[in-house]
């Protein structure tokens, strides 16, 4: 593909794709894992990953697989919100908890969700005010009969570059 027809189909793709399209190509283990962009929204982002590449000896889901999958969507509903405002920001998740509850035996998807106490208003007029913010994020990988299969809270913070 030329140059001319990179930039087209790029200019084509909606900031989230631009954003997946971004960390497929900085972030090796996310083209390993074959990840892919679900939804997104203001409130929400989805990614998705196919079981054949994330499996583990037993021919479930890797653990591994799935909290990067959460961590990758917590991350990229932060960068993303950031990119609409047009800031310019390194974004680092600071903690995180995991909880794995039951094994997937197929595709699987995260849901990214600011957690209930957390607001877009308050980490915006933060960082604008210090130049670095923090946000907490809900994700979920869904399982079986829409009970939770994983869950990831973290704490993830901007700050803007030099």
């Amino acid at each position: 593909m030329s140059t001319t027809d990179d930039a087209t189909t790029q200019a084509r793709q909606t900031p989230a794709q631009q954003l997946v399209r971004f960390i497929r190509d900085e972030i090796p283990l996310a083209r390993t894992m074959d990840l892919q962009l679900g939804e997104s929204s203001d409130e929400m982002l989805s990614l998705l990953a196919p079981l054949a590449p994330n499996v583990n000896d037993k021919g479930c889901a890797f653990g591994g697989s799935l909290v990067s999958l959460m961590t990758l969507s917590g991350w990229a509903l932060v960068e993303l919100a950031l990119r609409r405002q047009g800031h310019d920001c390194d974004v680092f998740v600071a903690e995180s908890s995991v909880r794995y509850l039951a094994p997937l035996w197929q595709d699987f998807r995260s849901e990214a969700r600011l957690a209930a106490d957390a607001d877009w208003t308050t980490f915006f007029n933060t960082l604008n005010a210090r130049g670095k913010a923090r946000i907490e994020v809900s994700c979920v990988v869904p399982g079986d009969g829409g009970k939770p299969a994983a869950t990831l809270s973290a704490r993830f913070v901007a700050k803007v570059r030099d």
